[in-house]
């Protein structure tokens, strides 16, 4: 099974260890998602986001030369300044993490999707940015993925909103100028069934089409779960650690 997300290989640098230990998590991975969807019984392959954080732009470098097109970043500080460094990269930067709405400018300057949308200030905040950076620069819109909580009330809470918000939100981001209602966004809650959460996420997703049909996307699954993901119909899967190993020591 072969998909265009993946992207055309190129090789690493001679003498580069490092791209070459990436290049073989990355393949080990690929193979996964392939694995999970066969399974799955889909002929189609999610799209592979690989989370960067705490890892330095030339990591991301490498990933790109070994055919990486998305990038997912948590932190909009370090998300604008690998995306400074790499501008010209054929990369697609996307925000995963916890955004305060002081952060949409920034973002709006280098992101192509923004996935934890969870709440009202920070879509009317993410329009006003795009928006003028859209003047300023020509940008395409911003794809917008509602974080939904997928935690109960014993659970430890890992972000997003309550599955009752999603409507109000998916209206609001469908109305605004500059901004594409993707879809969902979720994160198995911890210690829990990561099928049994996802097999709820792909309810909300179904219920959020039936209304918004265009909102496709399910932005769920991780290193350790991106099989279950895969399962429950995940468009995009987020995997950092089984690329790029632990994070670098800091000194």
């Amino acid at each position: 099974m072969t998909s265009p997300e993946f992207g055309n290989e190129q090789p690493e640098p001679a003498g580069d260890t490092r791209a070459a230990e990436l290049s073989d998590r990355l393949e080990l991975v690929r193979h996964r998602i392939e694995s999970a969807a066969r399974d799955a019984g889909r002929s189609d392959l999610p799209r592979l986001i690989v989370v960067t954080k705490f890892h330095p732009a030339a990591d991301v470098r490498r990933l790109v030369a070994l055919g990486v097109k998305d990038v997912g970043e948590n932190r909009d500080q370090e998300a604008a300044s690998k995306s400074a460094e790499l501008s010209g990269a054929d990369v697609r930067w996307h925000f995963i993490g916890q955004l305060q709405s002081n952060k949409a400018k920034s973002v709006a300057k280098y992101a192509a999707s923004v996935q934890s949308v969870d709440r009202t200030q920070l879509v009317d905040a993410l329009a006003k940015a795009v928006l003028r950076e859209k003047d300023a620069t020509g940008r395409n819109d911003l794809d917008c993925f509602i974080q939904v909580s997928l935690d109960d009330d014993a659970g430890a809470h890992r972000g997003g909103a309550r599955p009752s918000d999603v409507e109000v939100l998916a209206g609001k981001i469908e109305s605004a100028d500059g901004l594409v209602l993707s879809g969902l966004m979720a994160v198995a809650p911890l210690g829990a069934d990561p099928e049994a959460a996802f097999e709820r996420l792909a309810g909300i997703s179904e219920a959020l089409r039936a209304v918004h049909p265009a909102a496709t996307g399910i932005s769920a699954g991780m290193s350790q779960d991106l099989e279950a993901a895969v399962r429950f119909g995940a468009t995009h899967l987020r995997i950092g650690s089984d690329i790029l190993g632990s994070r670098p020591a800091v000194g």
